[in-house]
């Protein structure tokens, strides 16, 4: 059985429990298929609700029931659309351009299983224990789901590239109903709860939710194969589904792991011999297995990410600054305010907020005038992303020439394309010999940058001091046009000229470091990427001092340099 069939047939199983799954693969026939292979299997399939892109917070969390409370002449709730998916599903297309407040509520249901409704002076608590199912369309250099979403569900899948049919070989609606029946009933032998955490800490996942749903989707595996007592095959399937997609960092070799212990001393007598607890080699060789099975798992681009030493640079994009004034962008609920300051009138929560009050203000039920006023009013806030300028720090001093500028400038060209692919701007930053120069301002012409780039010479000392007062300039520069910037530094990190122009390497590195405390007090963002022959001491106290990412890449070419920078960039 394929992962996506048996991941929509466990979620079938325990869709509350599990909590649902992102698929990544985009609008297609395919996630479509999946989507109905899960839905189709729920116990209350009439309880699944879509929710539409760019839905208004009031549709998710509840409202005011507009009509009814026109007839009564009261406020009337009406319930969002978590609580009429209770014990069904959540349907999200578009996930990954989800509000943040969206976010912020959807991860509220998750946690209390319930959806909390407050408008008006009056209020209400619905049930709204449901699965999500966050569809991310995003493509590989955009946002994608949120963070908080994706940890509060089991399941990260990937649709396969032509994939027709996923979900052919999915447990029928009859085995996944019988399952249902028998989950109840099931449990974990003892030794299942230490090999999942085990495994989990092995993979290198933080969440604590992670072993919790590898636990739960062991027992629906379980029941699913009509056992009452899960084995080895249900906690290596669980882990391979929920531990695989989630880790940041390969397992150690067992050898590794620790030093092996000293040898005992020979026993006095027979008596002093401890024997070894009953069990423990079974133990041993189930915490391997379930390892194994996730290690398996782990999607092949997440593989090479994660023998490059970079997945901890994963993260799941930004959504950029939200603003209320002017027309731009794209709508995300309302706030009280003045429409005749710019913004937007929202008509009908400004209706809403009016209805209420009615009675008071002397309007008969059901009919008459409707009586606004100021305090009434309602604009739209809308959300626009903060256009980024990624500041590239690129080392032409005689160590990085000797070793890895060529690396670092091919890097550097692969970084300006996919920043221009992304409507990105650009700034370049080179430093060597005597000082530091901007040799690309803020920019979106590529032809420019490349040009910038392919005349840049090697060779002389490391102005770092300089070269981290460039960035600063920069940085203001970007911040006061109304951008964001993020900085990517190549570098070996090793100062010998002064701000002066001068040699030393002591004072050198002090004034760097002096420099980095500003920038961190500034709040600079990004990551510095140690592109020397070994990892850099200096390099990495420079970088903490910041507050930049440090990424050592000792053995790195141009195409693993740009995969790091990129991921570094999107978490920044």
């Amino acid at each position: 059985m394929t992962s996506l069939g048996l991941a929509a047939g466990l979620l079938a199983v325990d869709p509350v429990g599990l909590g649902g799954a992102v698929l990544r693969g985009g609008h297609t026939p395919a996630a479509r298929a999946w989507v109905h292979a899960v839905t189709s299997r729920l116990a209350a399939p009439h309880r699944v609700r879509r929710v539409p892109p760019g839905i208004a917070a009031e549709r998710l969390g509840g409202g005011l029931d507009l009509s009814a409370t026109l007839v009564t002449g009261r406020p009337v709730l009406e319930p969002g659309l978590p609580a009429l998916a209770h014990e069904g599903a959540l349907v999200i297309p578009m996930a990954e351009r989800l509000s943040t407040e969206a976010v912020g509520l959807l991860t509220q249901v998750m946690d209390t299983r319930s959806v909390r409704t407050e408008r008006d002076g009056v209020s209400a608590v619905r049930p709204a224990a449901c699965a999500l199912l966050l569809l991310d369309e995003a493509e590989p250099d955009e946002p994608s789901v949120a963070a908080s979403l994706a940890d509060r569900v089991a399941f990260d899948l990937r649709l396969p590239p032509g994939a027709a049919d996923p979900v052919a070989d999915a447990p029928s609606i009859g085995e996944v109903a019988a399952a249902r029946e028998r989950l109840p009933g099931v449990h974990l032998p003892p030794d299942a709860v230490s090999a999942l955490v085990a495994a989990a800490a092995s993979l290198g996942v933080a969440s604590l939710r992670a072993a919790s749903f590898a636990m739960r989707a062991a027992r629906a595996h379980a029941a699913l194969a009509g056992r009452d007592l899960a084995n080895g095959d249900d906690l290596a399937a669980a882990a391979a589904l929920v531990l695989g997609p989630r880790a940041t960092r390969l397992p150690l070799p067992p050898e590794d792991e620790a030093p092996p212990p000293p040898e005992p001393p020979p026993p006095s007598s027979e008596s002093d011999q401890a024997a070894e607890p009953p069990g423990a080699e079974e133990e041993r060789e189930l915490a391997e297995r379930v390892v194994d099975a996730a290690t398996a798992a782990i999607p092949p681009d997440l593989l090479a990410l994660l023998a490059a030493g970079a997945a901890g640079a994963r993260g799941g994009g930004r959504q950029g600054d939200a603003s209320t004034e002017g027309p731009r962008g794209r709508r995300v609920g309302t706030r009280r305010g003045d429409p005749r300051r710019g913004a937007r009138l929202d008509l009908l929560a400004t209706i809403r907020a009016a209805v209420p009050w009615q009675r008071l203000r002397g309007a008969a039920p059901g009919g008459g005038a409707l009586a606004v006023r100021p305090d009434d009013f309602r604009i739209q806030r809308r959300w626009r992303p903060s256009a980024t300028t990624t500041i590239l720090v690129v080392d032409a001093s005689g160590s990085t020439a000797l070793n890895r500028l060529n690396e670092a400038k091919g890097a550097a060209e692969q970084l300006l394309a996919a920043s221009y692919v992304r409507r990105d701007a650009v700034a370049m930053v080179t430093f060597r010999g005597a000082g530091a120069e901007v040799v690309l301002p803020p920019t979106r012409a590529l032809a420019r940058a490349k040009r910038a780039l392919a005349g840049l010479p090697g060779g002389g000392g490391t102005p770092l001091a300089a070269a981290l007062d460039c960035i600063a300039e920069v940085q203001r520069q970007v911040r006061r046009a109304g951008g964001r910037p993020v900085v990517l530094i190549l570098s070996d990190g090793r100062a010998n000229v002064t701000r002066a122009g001068t040699g030393g390497r002591p004072v050198a590195h002090a004034e760097a470091l002096g420099v980095a405390r500003r920038l961190r007090a500034d709040r600079v963002e990004g990551a510095w990427l140690d592109i020397g022959p070994r990892p850099s001491a200096v390099a990495q106290e420079i970088a903490d001092t910041m507050g930049l990412r440090y990424l050592p890449l000792p053995i790195a070419d141009a195409a693993a340099i740009t995969r790091v920078a990129t991921l570094a960039r999107d978490a920044a």
